[in-house]
Order: structure tokens, then C-alpha cells, then sequence
């Protein structure tokens, strides 16, 4: 999954955070960080690669926007989590409830003895 590994790095996630507002020229990306540009080409780069953004060419300048691609497979798999972990949170809460019940009925004899 490239989605995860590419948000993994603070950069990049912030990357995609500014993208989610509004597309933007790889200039401006870089100009918001303390890395240098070739850096932030770089991360562009891996995002690009994760699917996670697009870009496309206006005049001289590279424009960047969010890519639904990617996020749409990181969604499907955090859909997927969540119904895992709710159908093994349902059968831990179904033991528990059946353990409270077995020990309220061993309090209620030990009180009735």
C-alpha cells in the first residue's frame, strides 16, 4: 500500500493536507517549507508515484492537485479495517457481557447460600 508509506513522511502529509484546499504550482509547495526545492520535488515525486496527487502543465509552471485515485484506495482499506475490527469488538463485547453475567449469577448463589 503506497498510499500509507508515502503520507508516513510529515512533508508529504502536509503536502496532501495543502492540496485537499486547492491545487497549487509546485513553486508555492515549495516555497511553504524549510527544505529545499529538490527536496520537495522529491516528495512530490513519491506522491505522484502513490497516486495520491496529479499534476499537469500550465505554461512553464507544474500545477499539483489531490489525486482521488489513491485516496480512494486508502479509504477501501480503512473500510475494510473497520469492519474487522467491529465484527471482533462485537464477539470481545458478546464474551465480556457473558463473563459479567456468569460472575453476577456466582455472586447472586453465593449470597442466596
Amino acid at each position: 500500500m503506497q498510499g500509507f508509506s508515502a503520507l508516513a513522511d510529515p512533508v508529504r502529509a502536509r503536502i496532501v493536507e495543502m492540496l485537499a484546499s486547492r491545487d497549487l504550482p509546485a513553486g508555492d509547495i515549495a516555497s511553504r517549507f524549510a527544505v529545499s526545492r529538490p527536496a520537495v520535488s522529491r516528495h512530490l515525486s513519491v506522491l505522484l508515484k502513490a497516486r495520491l496527487v496529479r499534476v499537469r502543465g500550465e505554461a512553464q509552471r507544474r500545477i499539483y492537485s489531490l489525486d482521488p485515485e489513491g485516496l480512494v484506495e486508502i479509504d477501501h482499506w480503512v473500510a475494510e479495517q473497520r469492519a474487522v475490527w467491529g465484527r471482533r469488538l462485537d464477539v470481545l463485547g458478546r464474551r465480556l457481557d457473558a463473563m459479567a453475567a456468569s460472575a453476577a449469577a456466582e455472586e447472586n448463589q453465593e449470597e442466596a447460600s
